[in-house]
């Protein structure tokens, strides 16, 4: 009973160790994660294999596993830049990122886990300040949104381009001037869009003015050509025409032959 313990003994100290070494040498990467190889007595950060992929895995106890999220990421940015004529700007942007895969020990090698703060920051920042610098604060609050956003996109993916990382997408939330600036340019807009207002009246007003004129030029025309054709023997045929017709209405009348200024009959009667 007294020789159990110590035969026991050394087995006991070598399951310790095993467990430890199991619990050293064993590694989990989790979902959406890559993990990093680096080999303590060999070459250090494993470059030229593909990363360690999601689930278990048993490495050698003296070597580190180093593990990284490899899914689409966000970064929230809130920046003040310059316009072109030097007015502070604050751009409100999120760039959407991730590493590239099959290059995560390079990046690992080269930047380290904090790559954002290293190189991604730096670098939309760098662009939004580029690319704001070129448009006025009006351009900015109207009509060039859209468009500095894609330079930001381009200019940032530019900076970023062989830094191991994948840029998907930058997109700018809010652009924020001034309260002076802004009412400013509103009350321009305003004042642009009322004086388009008048100019539009203006010109339907010169187009229906134009209208009546050429209508009434086309009456005036044709009654000169009607006062021209109208003869005095048409005139005392039409006068006859319609005397002949007022003696067939059944209405009392006189009628006196020959008595009017041009020879024609005068009607005489109740109405």
């Amino acid at each position: 009973m007294e020789k159990l313990p110590k035969v026991a003994l050394p087995f006991i100290v070598v399951a310790i160790v095993l467990v430890i070494i199991l619990t050293k040498s064993a590694v989990t990467i989790g979902s959406g994660e890559a993990g990093v190889l680096f080999k303590t007595f060999g070459e250090g950060v494993v470059v030229d294999e593909p990363p360690m992929a999601e689930g278990f895995h048993i490495v050698a106890p003296w070597n580190k596993v180093y593990v990284y999220e490899v899914r689409q990421q966000e970064l929230f940015e809130k920046m003040k830049v310059l316009s072109s004529n030097g007015l502070e700007i604050q751009i409100d942007a999120s760039a959407w990122y991730e590493p590239v895969y099959s290059d995560l020990g390079n990046l690992h090698q080269s930047l380290g886990q904090n790559y954002l703060q290293r190189v991604i920051q730096p670098a939309i920042r760098s662009a939004a300040r580029s690319v704001v610098g070129r448009y006025t604060p009006e351009q900015l609050y109207s009509s060039k949104r859209d468009a500095i956003q894609d330079e930001i996109f381009a200019e940032t993916k530019k900076i970023l381009d062989k830094q191991y990382v994948q840029l998907n997408e930058v997109l700018v939330r809010d652009v924020t001037l001034p309260n002076t600036i802004k009412e400013a340019i509103e009350r321009k807009l305003r004042q642009e869009q009322e004086s388009l207002e008048y100019e539009f009246r203006l010109v339907t007003a010169s187009k229906e003015a134009e209208k009546q004129r050429i209508e009434a030029q086309g009456k005036a025309d044709a009654n000169k050509i009607l006062s021209a054709s109208l003869t005095d023997k048409i005139l005392q045929d039409k006068g006859i025409e319609a005397t002949m017709k007022l003696s067939e209405s059944s209405n009392s009348k006189v009628i006196v032959i020959g008595s009017g200024d041009s020879g024609l009959p005068i009607i005489l009667g109740n109405q």
